[in-house]
């Protein structure tokens, strides 16, 4: 009997500890729910009113320099409503303010000949891989406003050379050959025998690399109508650095130091 009646107590103790877990588990999950909607009714109420909202952003870009042009990624990751830390790489080409197209009307092969550039030595490319901030300067205001943000990174760029090839008349025979500038062919280089310029394609298995460093900053108007699309305009100045110079033309000094300002059109997710 005494045996009988401590199972029954034993069985009512865990049941009723059993009833408290399972009151306690629906209370826990019925609070997370509610903080949950919390959370979403806050997000909501924020993109109504125009506040950027995300964690992290995803962005690709075309841009225009007063010296080339360039394609660009950037992956932020928001740090606070009013700062996030940004990764960015960019991929440019940078041209000579001596550069110049010609044209020689005296090719037989004017036809399928192309434009040559006269004294460039190397087309010049750089790769840029910066971290920075950006800071928001102005909120949207209501789903139809601009909202401004500051950037700034800086880092590592890596410059590349390609040499430049031009198509002319051997003057030893009747054919023709690409040269590239040596000072070995530095006058048939520079000279009236060129017929047009060597092609893109050539000269990638001698590409050169020189090292350097870059900082940039700018100002981005972000203009899109919902807060998870990123459309933008960028505009802003860098600099970058590349010690010994890059000779980019010949009978030019080679510069170390390059200084443009650059406008971009940016595409983009927000999460």
């Amino acid at each position: 009997m005494l045996k009988s009646f401590l199972l029954l107590l034993s069985f009512l103790a865990v049941a009723q500890l059993q009833a408290q877990l399972t009151v306690g588990s629906q209370d826990s999950r019925e609070d997370r729910k509610a903080e949950k909607r919390r959370k979403i009714n806050a997000l909501i109420r924020q993109a109504e009113e125009g506040t950027l909202v995300y964690t992290k952003h995803s962005i690709f870009g075309f841009q225009a320099r007063s010296n080339g042009y360039g394609l660009l990624y950037e992956l932020g990751k928001m740090k606070t409503p009013l700062k996030s830390t940004i990764y960015r790489i960019e991929l440019t080409e940078i041209k000579h303010p001596k550069e110049n197209r010609f044209q020689n009307l005296s090719n037989p092969f004017l036809f399928i000949s192309n434009p040559y550039i006269y004294g460039k030595v190397n087309n010049f490319y750089q790769l840029t891989l910066g971290v920075g901030q950006q800071r928001l300067i102005g909120q949207k205001g209501n789903k139809n406003g601009v909202s401004v943000s500051w950037n700034y990174n800086g880092g590592l760029s890596m410059g590349f050379l390609k040499p430049y090839f031009v198509q002319v008349e051997n003057p030893t025979g009747t054919d023709i050959k690409y040269i590239k500038y040596t000072p070995e062919d530095s006058i048939l280089f520079l000279g009236p025998s060129i017929l047009g310029a060597g092609g893109f394609w050539r000269g990638w298995n001698e590409l050169r690399v020189k090292p350097g460093a870059f900082a940039k900053t700018s100002l981005r108007y972000d203009y899109g109508r919902f807060n998870e699309v990123v459309s933008a305009l960028e505009v802003g100045f860098s600099i970058e650095y590349y010690p010994g110079g890059i000779p980019i033309m010949a009978l030019q000094k080679d510069k170390p130091l390059f200084f443009q300002a650059s406008i971009a059109l940016l595409f983009g997710r927000r999460k």
